[in-house]
C-alpha cells in the first residue's frame, strides 16, 4: 500500500501538494518587502562599481562590461551600465515575463542613479586593488542575489543566466563564469597584467556567491 505523499528522504519531512515543505509552507513576497529588496541590492551594485571604478579594475556580468568601456569612452559607467542592458531588456520579456522585465527595468534605472550619485554620499581616496576585487566582486553577487530573490535582475548576462537556470536548470553561477571568462579575455586589450589579475579575483567572487548562494530549491520564497 503506498501513500499519497511521500516523505522527504533528506529531510524526514512531508512536502504538500506543491513540493513545499509542509513545515514551511511556500509564501509569496509582499511588495514591501520586493522594494527593501530592490534597494538593498542596488545599493551593493553601485557601492561595488564605484569601488572597482576607483581601483581601475572591472568584474564580471554588465557591470564588468560597463566598467571596461568606461576606461576608454568618456561617459559615466552607471549610463553606460544601462545603455548595455538595453539588448536584454528586450530579451527579458519573452524569456521571463513582463513582470520580471518591468522589474529589471526599475532596478537598473536606480543602479545608474546610484553609480552616477555616489560620489555626492562618498568617496574612495585610496583602495587597495585587492580589498576592491574581493569585497567589491562580493558585494556586487549579494545585490544580484537580492534581485534574484524577488523577482529581477541586473540585466544583461544576469538575464541569461536566470534564463537558462529557469528553462534548462543550469547553475545561474556557472552561466555568468562563462560569460566572465569572455568579459577578462576582452580586458587583456584594456588593462594592466596587474589590474587584469585583480580583475579576475572580482569577477570569481561575484560568480562565486550565485553558484554558493543561488540555489532556488533551497529557498521558499515567491
Amino acid at each position: 500500500m503506498t501513500t499519497a505523499k511521500a516523505i522527504d528522504k533528506g529531510t524526514g519531512k512531508m512536502p504538500d501538494k506543491d513540493g513545499a515543505d509542509a513545515l514551511y509552507p511556500t509564501v509569496k513576497h509582499t511588495l514591501i518587502e520586493d522594494i527593501y529588496a530592490f534597494a538593498i541590492g542596488c545599493a551593493f551594485i553601485a557601492l561595488g562599481i564605484v569601488m572597482l571604478k576607483s581601483a581601475g579594475l572591472t568584474t564580471g556580468g554588465v557591470a564588468g562590461i560597463a566598467l571596461l568601456v568606461s576606461y576608454i569612452a568618456p561617459l559615466p559607467v552607471g549610463l553606460l551600465f544601462i545603455l548595455i542592458n538595453i539588448p536584454f531588456f528586450l530579451f527579458a520579456w519573452p524569456a521571463m515575463g513582463k513582470r520580471f522585465m518591468i522589474k529589471t527595468v526599475a532596478v537598473n534605472l536606480a543602479i545608474m542613479a546610484g553609480a552616477n550619485l555616489a560620489h555626492y554620499a562618498f568617496k574612495f581616496e585610496t583602495v587597495h586593488p585587492l580589498f576592491a576585487a574581493l569585497f567589491g566582486g562580493t558585494i556586487i553577487g549579494m545585490g544580484i542575489l537580492a534581485l534574484a530573490r524577488h523577482g529581477a535582475g541586473a540585466g544583461g548576462t544576469g538575464v541569461l543566466a536566470l534564463y537558462l537556470q529557469k528553462t534548462k536548470n543550469i547553475n545561474a553561477g556557472k552561466t555568468q563564469m562563462a560569460c566572465d571568462a569572455l568579459i577578462m579575455a576582452a580586458s587583456i586589450l584594456i588593462l594592466s597584467p596587474q589590474h587584469l589579475l585583480y580583475s579576475v579575483i572580482s569577477a570569481v567572487a561575484m560568480s562565486g556567491v550565485l553558484v554558493g548562494f543561488h540555489k532556488p530549491e533551497r529557498y521558499l520564497g515567491r
